[in-house]
């Protein structure tokens, strides 16, 4: 099967989640700076978040780079972390609302966790379907970079009755991991040609 319905499907998941995202911001019933001070929380949350989405965005793009022919798995595999990913708009807000609380903070590491348990399942089935030799799986080789990021974001989770700012710092940790770019699949690419 072609792969360019799964990619616009997923662009449009995407561009949908980003949108419910922005439109979480109410006008201040007022024109004063206060005003705009007091949405600060739910501004950060939003900027996080996004930058999550732009994050998975981009490394979803660059993988179906690698993809040849989608099977049923794969297409699966798309729509569970379509799932996780529609889940951060509903965090988001909780943790901007509430100010970065515990339990909404934690609830918003669980989801990142998904995500990124989701993108992995992708990941591996994408890889099961094209085999071992296959570009992605050269490219990702042994994933230290997204088993480092399960890792902080269990240790995230389980921060966040204790200390929940040393959480809020390892998720902005893990965003900025993945923000720096990674160039495996565009290497490998260009060295498959």
């Amino acid at each position: 099967m072609n792969k360019n319905r799964l990619e616009a499907f997923s662009d449009g998941v995407l561009a949908i989640i980003i949108t419910i995202m922005v439109l979480e911001f109410k006008v201040p019933n007022d024109t004063t700076f206060e005003s705009v001070i007091k949405l600060s929380h739910k501004f950060l949350s939003y900027i996080l978040s996004f930058i999550y989405v732009g994050i998975y965005w981009n490394n979803h793009h660059h993988m179906m780079h690698t993809v040849k022919r989608v099977n049923g798995k794969i297409l699966w595999a798309n729509l569970h972390l379509l799932f996780w990913l529609s889940l951060i708009p509903f965090a988001t807000a909780w943790i901007g609302e509430h100010h970065f609380a515990s339990f909404p903070m934690m609830l918003y590491g669980i989801i990142l966790l998904m995500n990124a348990i989701a993108y992995f399942i992708l990941q591996n089935a994408i890889i099961a379907s094209h085999g071992k030799d296959s570009v992605l799986s050269k490219a990702v080789g042994k994933d230290v970079k997204g088993k480092i990021s399960l890792v902080l974001y269990l240790i995230a989770v389980v921060l966040t009755q204790f200390y929940t700012l040393i959480s809020g710092i390892l998720y902005i940790i893990v965003a900025i991991l993945w923000l720096i770019p990674d160039k495996r699949i565009e290497k490998t690419l260009e060295q498959e040609k």
